[in-house]
């Protein structure tokens, strides 16, 4: 029977009712287990397996769809895990130029093990010239902090015809928002410090897919590197999944009025947000995407004014990442990196009443005079 993206959500992972026990029972924290006999088992090792991991792991995979789960420490652990599992000396690998910018750095490790790295642009399917050989393609739609977009569906089709895997960071848009496996794509990978788990209290991460093979090699490579999540952080996403689509309607209706407030203002150039009917992006977005996400991308004049802006807003606080309950925005080329201009802002609406947020936005502007 279909259900609906909520109560999806509510019920994601949980385990079947018994009398007397918890609906989500606790974290468990173990080391290792009572072992007798030969290694074999659910539950060996604390570095291999542990029953919080597991719920988790199968609420994210109800989520994307139907797909084997590995969860990961952090969003760039999930990242590499896909990377350096599956690529070996001398393959070729084809990143976005204008994806995060840690996944960027990865270039270079790639490189130092003597794979090949090729690099274009997210819009207008650039990365589909650069084929020819490769071994894993990675996609990020829509791109960080830029919000480009690219075909999913055309893109893993052209992959698939040239031999390669492809793999999609999915953070922006969350399994709600997006399915990348559901388009073509052989791994969705996020970040769930983001949008996922929502609140910004924990670091994770996680990699899907629905072939045994991929998800093994994913695995077998999280117990060696040791990348593994804590059991507290496991069960505070899991927890947290129960309102996952509450807060991302929320912050995609308090994204798009954002982005309509900044429409047109004399202080804002290169508005983005895939929500908007005239965003570049919106054709290609609207149809692989059932929510447009929470950040906005924009930039004002210069570093000073952007500074002053982020200074004078009252319910946003500045910080980097996205997809809290909790409003945030950043002058984005304060960390290097990403060829954006010094105003550039990106801005993640969280859940607060959405006149409050806009008329904060406004009165900002309005303070760079």
């Amino acid at each position: 029977m279909e259900i609906g993206d909520g109560t999806l959500a509510v019920g994601a992972g949980r385990p079947e009712a018994e009398n007397f026990a918890p609906a989500l029972p606790g974290p468990v924290f173990a080391a290792h287990y009572h072992l007798t006999g030969e290694a074999s088992g659910p539950y060996t090792y604390g570095r291999d397996t542990n029953p919080t991991w597991t719920l988790l792991e199968r609420a994210i995979g109800e989520l994307e769809g139907g797909a084997e789960v590995v969860s990961f420490s952090s969003g760039m652990a999930a990242v590499a895990g896909v990377l350096l599992s599956q690529v070996r000396s001398g393959d070729v690998v084809v990143l976005p130029d204008d994806c995060y910018h840690t996944t960027r750095a990865l270039k270079e490790r790639l490189e130092s093990y003597g794979a090949v790295v090729r690099m274009g642009p997210t819009a207008d399917d650039a990365q589909i010239g650069l084929l020819e050989g490769a071994r894993l393609i990675w996609l990020e739609t829509p791109s960080n902090p830029e919000l480009d977009v690219c075909d999913i569906r055309r893109v893993a089709e052209a992959a698939h015809r040239a031999g390669a895997l492809v793999a999609v960071d999915n953070t922006l848009a969350t399994p709600l928002g997006q399915r990348p496996l559901d388009l073509g794509a052989d791994f969705s990978v996020a970040s769930d410090t983001k949008s996922l788990s929502g609140h910004g209290d924990l670091l994770l991460g996680h990699v899907a897919t629905r072939d045994p093979g991929l998800a093994e090699a994913v695995r077998v490579w999280r117990r060696t590197v040791g990348a593994i999540p804590g059991p507290m952080e496991a069960w505070l996403a899991h927890r947290s999944l129960a309102t996952l689509q509450l807060r991302l309607d929320r912050q995609a209706a308090n994204a798009l009025a954002v982005a309509e407030a900044l429409r047109g203002h004399p202080h804002v150039s290169g508005l983005r947000y895939p929500g908007l009917p005239d965003d570049p992006s919106h054709e290609v977005a609207a149809r692989q995407m059932r929510r447009f996400g929470c950040v906005v991308s924009f930039a004002l004049r210069d570093e000073a004014s952007a500074e002053r802006f982020l200074g004078s807003l009252r319910h946003v606080m500045q910080a980097t990442s996205f997809g809290s309950v909790h409003s945030s925005a950043e002058r984005r080329a304060r960390w290097g990196g990403d060829a954006v201009p010094a105003g550039f802002v990106r801005f993640s609406a969280g859940v607060e009443d959405t006149d409050d947020l806009v008329a904060d936005v406004l009165r900002a502007l309005a303070a760079i005079g």
